[in-house]
């Protein structure tokens, strides 16, 4: 399976910062523009150029710098500040100037700037501004129509600024949500991918494993047939020596029962790896302990102490071999909760028309938060490479489709007990084949119980 790589969006704050960048260069060369036609309707007075040229000066630098700081630092203060001395430069470029057309281009050119978004007080500011520059202008002698003409310009300006700064907030905020959108479609994906792994390798550990004892089971047949053949002629021979007689009496039984429990072990191992498609079967729970006992018994080494305790019970209807896999991993569960050592405790009892196999361990437990995830596909508490997290939702997934429930009783440093209920006859609701093949007098639907109390 091959990912693709998907594309990283742009970062809001880099688009802000191009936007601005962008509006800072248009408005300086705004105001060089503006303050040429100031100076060409100042032409011959020198002294007032040159005052208004100094003031430009000034105030220009002023905003460059207070600008930076305002859309670098977002601060108040600072944005603030730049009202305040362009307000006090209009008035002085107004004064200067007799009020002369050019300088009115001020005030739109400043209303292009307010961002009531980055700052509530923009608002309240420009209307100040507005307002002292238009009362100094009427107290001077201006015409009262220039400076109302260009009041009423400049907050049409800032309305139209203010729906792009909108437009652009809602854009920027849209790309932050795909943004966020496309970084959980990729964890999304790595854990689909990681899944498909885990279950292929799985899969081709389980093939491994039937072909493996299927190439086992070939030789021992001949080894099972020839010294089975010898026990059986030499037992017949009469005179034999002692130290053949030995080998009757000893030596070849006990390597009979060897190779027996070693065939047995063989063919769990098939049956375990290769699932069980067959028709639903009566089957002993008893005898499905003892086979995933044998299983597992490799992996729980002899630090791992196991006690049982196991009840007469009537024979079962379902899956033999998947009720060998669920006693398998929780006894590897259990082992693997017991890292020095410890007790495992299997027990089966009826209660009801209900069989109850119980797995008791003496381990390291489960915190609450463990418990509610505990059954969940892929969760582990193990470090990476040590384990797929498949074990328990296997068994929770069997222990389901029988009619089942699986209750958790655990807490950190009590050790965990698993209790499965099993239905002696599951849910024909739930669609099992052939559970009445067997020539079972045909029940009504049983209504399906399943529960995990992992709290």
């Amino acid at each position: 399976m091959t990912q693709q790589q998907l594309p990283t969006p742009i970062a809001p704050e880099a688009d802000a910062a191009w936007m601005n960048a962008r509006l800072k260069h248009f408005t300086l060369a705004a105001c060089i523009l503006i303050h040429l036609l100031l100076i060409y309707a100042l032409w011959g007075r020198w002294e007032r150029i040159a005052l208004v040229t100094a003031v430009f000066l000034a105030v220009t630098g002023i905003n460059i710098v207070l600008a930076q700081r305002f859309f670098s630092q977002h601060t108040r203060t600072a944005e603030s500040l730049r009202f305040v001395v362009n307000m006090l430069a209009n008035v002085i470029y107004g004064l200067a100037s007799d009020w002369a057309l050019p300088m009115w281009l001020y005030l739109p050119l400043n209303a292009l700037w307010v961002d009531r978004f980055a700052d509530p007080r923009a608002r309240l500011r420009l209307a100040v501004s507005l307002a002292l520059v238009a009362v100094v202008a009427l107290v001077d002698g201006c015409p009262p129509l220039v400076p109302a003409c260009f009041v009423l310009v400049s907050l049409l300006v800032y309305f139209i600024s203010e729906g792009r700064v909108l437009l652009t907030h809602q854009a920027l905020q849209s790309l932050a949500r795909q943004h966020e959108e496309l970084e959980r479609a990729h964890k999304q994906l790595d854990v689909a991918h990681h899944r498909a792994r885990e279950q292929e390798r799985l899969t081709s550990l389980g093939m491994l494993a039937a072909g493996v004892a299927h190439e086992i089971n070939n030789p021992m047949s001949y080894v099972k047939s020839n010294v089975n053949s010898l026990f059986h002629d030499l037992r017949a021979c009469d005179d034999l020596p002692p130290e053949l007689r030995e080998y009757v009496d000893d030596v070849l039984p006990a390597t009979l029962d060897g190779i027996r429990r070693v065939t047995a072990i063989v063919a769990d191992l098939r049956r375990f790896a290769r699932g069980d498609p067959e028709a639903v079967v009566e089957y002993d729970l008893n005898q499905e302990v003892a086979v995933a006992l044998r299983i597992a018994r490799g992996q729980l080494g002899p630090q791992c102490e196991v006690t049982l305790d196991l009840k007469d019970l009537p024979r079962l209807l379902g899956h033999p071999g998947q009720i060998a896999q669920v006693v398998v991993n929780l006894l590897m569960n259990a082992a693997q909760a017991m890292p020095e050592g410890g007790r495992i405790l299997l027990s089966t009892r009826m209660e009801g028309e209900e069989a109850v196999l119980e797995v008791r361990d003496t381990g390291v437990g489960m915190a609450p938060e463990v418990r509610a995830r505990l059954f969940e596909p892929f969760f582990t508490t193990k470090s990476p490479g040590e384990g797929t997290g498949m074990g328990l939702a296997v068994v929770h997934g069997i222990v389901t489709a029988h009619s089942g429930r699986i209750q958790v009783d655990s807490a950190p440093g009590q050790g965990a007990t698993f209790t499965i209920h099993l239905p002696r006859v599951p849910s024909l609701a739930l669609g099992l084949p052939g559970a009445m093949d067997g020539g079972m007098p045909s029940l009504g639907p049983l209504t399906a119980r399943t529960r995990t109390d992992a709290a």
